[in-house]
């Protein structure tokens, strides 16, 4: 996987892409307005031809990795012109919630000091289970996230300050039908922890299930997090990677345009380590934020193992978090044939690789559907997270070493991290 890189460093990945042939259409995420974690039908602003019309160059694979960076452009563009009222773009020109910062080490004389400048507290206290204390704040009527942020800064010296940015899932329905391969013979397996929009009752999902909401309107269920749920711990139509573990669901999308940010991600994060996860999966990307990073770090200290999808905005979009925090295992996707996702992003290290296309998945509304993105190859690695640490607690490092111990070889790390987790593995 590339390191933070410039052009440089993105042409060296596109000569590693040239190794792949017949390369598919990527399925992108549509702007998500009713619910950041509901999503339909993938709307794949490539074109559903893009594998024929992509000839074995660096400048056809430039181009789709272009238009995947200005596809992602145009996507989180839309996202805040259709939720004006709730999302808007903050200093760093990411999707965040409108008018809102969050204030990490704020003295209370400090944030009183803020408050007689117009600035409204809507809340103060710790995340629980986490024991991180922050402030939330609101902005002056009519004064831009971008700044306000600065009006903060310089109102309480010393204090982190930032947006409450928002984050999305990594994956999206696809066309066709999944591979008939089934996963390893179960085994007892450990808790896991889900952070992702709700989960449907389904078939395929009789099992042990747990949810709690983290935005309005939650739980609610959707295709992504029921998706990711049948992957981790499906039964019948759909064979999870680890049947028998219970699932601990943090649905932080509900019906709220204001979902996914990452607040609701910290809060979920000390929830679930609170209640006895021991791996977590978050197939969801966005930008690096100081409370998630601490978040994150407490987590980690708990011994909760994180496992993360790198996006699918391709080489040319910024690195993709949480899954870039050190803390965190990163995952990445391929396909039936063994190759790299073209349209997948990259975090500033990639531990695995898995399967993120070719398979079935339950569906929110029943049934089941063909799922497409590095989001479904995260709960291959979390569910088998789950089988291995069915005796205890593993550390990072035990975690990633016998995970390295079993993977297949799949080609150059920067591609397939340190290895394939479950390559022949589907889902039915």
């Amino acid at each position: 996987m590339p390191v933070p890189m410039l052009k440089g460093g993105r042409y060296l990945l596109l000569a590693a892409l040239l190794t792949l042939s017949g390369a598919t259409a990527a399925q992108l995420l549509p702007p998500l307005g009713r619910g950041l974690g509901e999503v339909t039908q993938g709307v794949d602003r490539l074109g559903d031809s893009v594998g024929a019309t992509v000839s074995d160059t660096a400048a056809g694979l430039g181009g789709i990795v272009d238009r995947l960076a200005r596809t992602r452009l145009d996507r989180l563009g839309a996202l805040v012109r259709q939720n004006p009222q709730a999302l808007e773009f903050d200093a760093r020109g990411d999707p965040a919630v409108k008018g809102e910062l969050i204030a990490l080490d704020a003295p209370a004389p400090a944030l009183a000091a803020a408050a007689a400048e117009g600035f409204t507290i809507v809340e103060q206290g710790e995340i629980e289970g986490l024991g991180i204390g922050s402030a939330t704040l609101r902005a002056p009527n009519g004064v831009s996230l971008a700044k306000a942020e600065k009006q903060l800064a310089r109102l309480i010296p010393g204090a982190t300050i930032q947006s409450n940015p928002i984050y999305q899932p990594s994956g999206v329905a696809a066309k066709g039908s999944g591979r008939p391969v089934a996963v390893a013979a179960s085994g007892p397996g450990a808790t896991i922890g889900l952070i992702d929009g709700g989960v449907a009752q389904h078939p395929a999902l009789p099992g042990n299930i747990v949810q709690r909401g983290f935005a309005q309107g939650s739980p609610f269920p959707g295709d992504h997090g029921t998706a990711i749920a049948s992957i981790l711990v499906g039964q019948g139509a759909v064979r999870g990677v680890s049947p028998q573990s219970r699932l601990l669901a943090a649905d932080i999308y509900g019906r709220d345009p204001r979902g996914g940010n990452a607040l609701a991600i910290a809060r979920a994060l000390g929830w679930l380590a609170g209640s006895g996860a021991a791996v977590i999966n978050i197939s969801l990307a966005g930008p690096p934020n100081p409370l998630l990073a601490r978040a994150v770090a407490a987590t980690d200290k708990r011994g909760v193992l994180m496992v993360a999808a790198v996006g699918n905005d391709g080489a040319a979009a910024p690195p993709a978090f949480p899954a870039s925090y050190p803390q965190v295992i990163a995952v990445t996707g391929i396909d039936e044939r063994g190759r790299a996702l073209i349209e997948a992003g990259w975090a500033t290290h990639l531990d695995f690789s898995a399967p993120g296309a070719d398979l079935i998945a339950a569906k929110a509304a029943g049934g089941v559907g063909k799922v497409r993105g590095t989001s479904f190859a995260a709960p291959f690695v979390a569910g088998r997270l789950a089988r291995l640490s069915a005796g205890g607690m593993l550390s990072r490092a035990r975690a990633v070493a016998l995970l390295s111990g079993e993977a297949a070889k799949g080609g150059s790390a920067r591609l397939y991290g340190r290895g394939i987790v479950c390559g022949p593995c589907a889902t039915r």
